[in-house]
């Protein structure tokens, strides 16, 4: 029996303190969205299943280890393990949640992209999604404040993103992350109902844009 409540509250403690968006209550919308996903894509899956398990966990502990919000990821790591073993996951079920959360960020797949396993795959089209849409704006803009970002300068222009130290350090605006990174998302997709809703919010965000720029330039 899996103990998914363990895996909640570990999220939730670890995440507490969490104030640019990958808090746990980004984790619990991703867990819902995979979930979802999963079982509009698999109709004879149920609900209780032991994938749906898998998919949850990852989605709960996806940003526990993030670089973001996570100094010592690799204490983190042994912590998890030990959790998963707890809350009743098999050896090959951990290392399934253990290789998605370790290789499923953006920044990880910029150079080489990662071929993650089916549950992963759900949480990552998740986690992206929640980069889209009205969420996905939100955060943007919360995430680009507490880093200190410009709303927009248009002298600073957008970049091709081609690693992972450029990513992380280059100069950039919150309206310049949505060209760099935020519309990309969509062709990046995995799943059959990650690429319908990514494609729906993306046409969302970019209405969003345009009105923007209507603004700005008025």
């Amino acid at each position: 029996m899996i103990d998914l409540e363990k895996v909640k509250l570990f999220a939730k403690k670890q995440l507490q303190d969490e104030r640019t968006g990958h808090d746990f209550y980004h984790g619990q919308r991703v867990a819902h969205l995979a979930e979802k996903m999963y079982l509009i894509d698999n109709p004879q899956a149920h609900k209780t299943s032991r994938m749906v398990a898998i998919i949850k966990t990852g989605s709960y502990l996806h940003d526990t280890i993030d670089e973001k919000v996570c100094d010592r990821p690799e204490l983190v790591i042994k912590d998890i393990k030990l959790l998963l073993e707890e809350s009743g996951f098999e050896s090959l079920e951990i290392a399934d949640i253990l290789f998605t959360i370790q290789n499923m960020s953006f920044s990880a797949n910029i150079e080489h992209r990662h071929q993650l396993p089916l549950s992963g795959q759900y949480v990552q089209d998740a986690d992206r999604l929640e980069s889209l849409g009205a969420i996905g704006i939100a955060r943007a803009f919360t995430y680009g404040g507490k880093h200190g970002n410009l709303i927009y300068d248009p002298k600073i222009k957008p970049v091709t993103l081609l690693n992972h130290d450029q990513y992380r350090n280059h100069k950039e605006t919150t309206i310049n992350h949505f060209y760099e990174k935020l519309f990309n998302l969509e062709k990046l997709m995995n799943t059959k109902s990650g690429k319908k809703e990514a494609h729906r919010r993306t046409e969302y965000m970019r209405g969003f844009i345009a009105e923007f720029m209507n603004e700005w330039e008025v």
